[in-house]
């Protein structure tokens, strides 16, 4: 499938997700949409996350069920590479979280999910953009993307979160606007 094909096949997905009739506290989760647009990146081979997301078949198919009833929907399947930081990011993540809707623990797991993946967040999570992972971001961990004062790449953002509340420093330089790699910490995402 070309760009344009596969652009159109993502938009009908999405539509097709949000279309789906749901219950009210389902409708007025900010998290639908973003969820939606996840899917609709699995749908046509984006992203890097199993076809569950990450959440395991049951929890995935509850996730279906609240948000998605009538929807049918079959992901690619892919294994997504474990890590052993998983545990530590899906706990950074938590502890940030708003506390303003369940999904948000749902959100947390997908997100240490696809930092497993080689390419931006946003493309692991099957996001259409990285506008996309930045509303997530600032609807689901608040603190978190308030901390990200210099827009980092989201995912060097988390990973440098984690390190520093673990004592780890591996940046030779003693701030990012001193360092050699800066550009791939926060340059453009495409």
């Amino acid at each position: 499938m070309n760009g344009p094909d596969r652009r159109l096949a993502r938009e009908v997905i999405f539509a097709e997700l949000l279309l789906a009739p749901c219950s009210s506290k389902a409708a007025g989760d900010p998290n639908r949409s973003l969820l939606a647009s996840m899917l609709a990146g699995q749908g046509i081979g984006e992203g890097c996350l199993p076809p569950d997301l990450g959440l395991g078949e049951e929890v995935f198919r509850h996730l279906l069920g609240e948000y998605f009833p009538d929807a049918e929907f079959s992901g690619h399947s892919r294994q997504v590479e474990a890590i052993p930081e998983w545990s530590d990011l899906q706990k950074l993540l938590l502890e940030h979280r708003a506390r303003q809707h369940p999904s948000e623990l749902l959100l947390a797991n997908i997100v240490a999910t696809a930092c497993a993946g080689r390419d931006h967040l946003w493309q692991d999570l099957g996001l259409l953009n990285r506008a996309e992972l930045s509303s997530l971001m600032w609807a689901n961990f608040p603190a978190l993307a308030a901390a990200n004062t210099g827009d980092m790449k989201w995912k060097k953002f988390l990973y440098r979160q984690f390190c520093s509340r673990e004592g780890i420093y591996v940046c030779p330089a003693p701030s990012c606007g001193q360092c050699q790699e800066y550009a791939k910490c926060f340059g453009p995402e495409n």
